[in-house]
This record gives structure tokens, sequence and C-alpha cells, in this order.
């Protein structure tokens, strides 16, 4: 299957304070645009948590805030995710960090590991404090690595079989 020619639809979600990790989601963004994908875009202040079940994929960008603690703001989505247990969503979850704190990232993989047991995970991505030229290569493979695995889920097969 082709994936100019799916009709998949993918949000974007992220927190970010420093606007790095927004920086990032942008960066992701463009990406996807040329996937010609049904794309939405929402910092966690303007995404409606009800929404969930209308995508076919969510990528979830976060900061680390502390000692590699979850962002206040982004708990909510995180509970949501743990609690409603839905293996035909594919997730796949981003973030920027300082490996000069032990926890580097540690709110990316805090959400990897739930939305490994809750959900379709399909990639992981860290990136050193802000994207640079070196991190263009990785963020295509994690864009194409979440694609490739909603167009696998038998939820989205049956769908493309009876359009």
């Amino acid at each position: 299957m082709d994936l100019t020619n799916s009709k998949l639809s993918v949000a974007i979600v992220y927190a970010s304070v420093s606007g790095n990790t927004k920086e990032l989601a942008e960066e992701l963004y463009q990406i996807l645009l040329m996937k010609s994908v049904e794309l939405s875009f929402y910092s966690i202040e303007e995404f409606s948590i009800s929404d969930l079940c209308y995508y076919d994929a969510i990528a979830i960008g976060t900061y680390t805030w502390g000692n590699g603690d979850i962002p206040k703001e982004m708990r909510q989505l995180y509970n949501t995710f743990e609690s409603i247990g839905r293996k035909d969503i594919t997730t796949a979850v981003f973030g920027t960090g300082d490996s000069f704190y032990p926890m580097y990232c540690g709110a990316v993989d805090q959400f990897r590991d739930m939305l490994y047991v809750h959900t379709n995970l399909a990639a992981t991505l860290k990136v050193e404090l802000r994207p640079q030229e070196q991190d263009l290569l990785r963020c295509e493979k994690f864009v194409e690595a979440l694609l490739l695995r909603v167009l696998k889920t038998p939820m989205f097969i049956r769908r493309a079989l009876i359009e």
C-alpha cells in the first residue's frame, strides 16, 4: 500500500517550555506533510482528550521536568492512555532533553514504557537540547516507523479494504 494514497489520520500533540520540543514537533509535522496524511497539530493545551479515538496514530512530544518527571500538563494524556488500553491506536513518543541530567528525557521513557503496554507503540525519538541538522534523518525514520506500523494494524487494513 502506498503511503501517499493512504487516508491515515495523524495527530501530533506536544508540550514545550523552552521551545525545543515544539521545534522538534514542527520538524515532524513538516515531514508528515510530505506524506499526504490527514494531519492535526496541537499543543497539549489545545488538544481534547476525547478526540483520541479519531486518529489512526498519535505522536506525543514531551519535555522532561525535574528528575525525569512527566510535566504536569501531560499527566492527563498519560493517565488516559494508561487507562483506556487501546491497542488499535498507534502511538509514538518524542522529546528533547539535556544529557547533563541523570534522567535524560525521562518523561519520554515513561511514556514509552506505558504506551508499549497500552497502545500499538511504533517509535521513540530523543533529541539532545534542540533539533540539529544531524537529527533530520532520525526524524524521517521516526515518521516512517509510525506510518508503517499504522498500515500494518488489522483495524486500518480492514478499513482500507472497505473503502
